[in-house]
């Protein structure tokens, strides 16, 4: 694994840390993490992926560990973090890659394959719905409303990021701890994400981006379909996402498969690496 930045010149100019491995003239593959997480979010996935013959790209997305964090919720809108991913696959000199999403990078990768689908080749999805099937559950399935109740909390100003830093990270740390099977995150794997959460203004960038998603939507989009080959990895434990959502969201795909992990939560690139592999790479 190679350290790298990239600077993207897109309408919201930015400087993302790049985790890159593999081949650099084989086909691409993004890698894009979730919260709280950042590019070791996908550990599990980098070598098997680079073995593969595929050229990995795992950022930092803007305000998360290494990368860049703009002032101000406008900077971390959907479409700016859509622009991100383009500027991406520009920097790489290539004109589409695979677009592979957990959790919030899932919700940039389902934009993405809608707003471009001309640099998408292929799109992976982890844990989350499409964004109009989120943006509809969340308002009207009382239980989706009560799961998703963290994102009411991260519109209020500094509470959250003061909540979120107390006792040396506990909050996050007890959120992945309770939300995953025993042994998914280590300690050896806290203290990661620990560094992380602790470079400056990582946490408030960071909840910015739920933030931004009730303050700044994206632009309306003709179509909001995916015609694009995609599949749907959904572990069924998730305490923070119904799966019945899952459904929906393929059927506003054209070429759309959905895989349920029955014994997996919303950490299942974690928990099933071996078997997540195998569909990422499956055609």
């Amino acid at each position: 694994m190679t350290h790298t930045f990239v600077e993207i010149n897109s309408t919201s100019p930015v400087r993302l840390h790049v985790m890159q491995a593999g081949p650099d003239d084989g086909p691409l593959i993004i890698l894009l993490h979730g919260f709280p997480e950042f590019w070791y979010g996908w550990k599990n996935q980098i070598d098997a992926l680079a073995e593969a013959g595929y050229c990995v790209w795992a950022p930092d997305q803007r305000g998360y560990n290494l990368s860049a964090k703009p002032k101000g919720i406008d900077a971390y809108g959907l479409d700016t973090l859509v622009a991100d991913v383009i500027g991406l696959i520009d920097a790489s000199g290539r004109q589409k890659a695979v677009v592979v999403g957990h959790d919030w990078g899932a919700a940039v990768a389902w934009w993405t394959a809608v707003s471009h689908p001309e640099r998408v080749e292929r799109l992976v999805v982890l844990n989350v719905p499409h964004p109009v099937v989120m943006k509809n559950y969340a308002s009207s399935n009382l239980g989706q409303m009560m799961r998703s109740w963290y994102i009411g909390f991260f519109q209020l100003p500094w509470l959250p990021e003061a909540v979120s830093s107390a006792g040396n990270w506990s909050m996050f740390v007890r959120t992945l701890l309770g939300s995953s099977r025993p042994g998914t995150f280590r300690r050896a794997d806290l203290q990661q994400y620990k560094a992380a959460w602790s470079q400056p203004g990582a946490v408030t960038a960071m909840i910015n981006w739920y933030r931004a998603s009730l303050r700044k939507p994206p632009a309306p989009r003709a179509s909001v379909r995916v015609t694009v080959p995609t599949l749907l990895i959904w572990g069924t434990r998730d305490k923070f996402l119904k799966r019945e959502m899952a459904q929906p969201s393929i059927d506003l795909c054209d070429n759309g498969r959905l895989v349920f992990f029955e014994n997996a939560s919303h950490w299942v690139q974690h928990e099933e690496a071996e078997r997540v592999n195998e569909l990422i790479l499956s055609r």
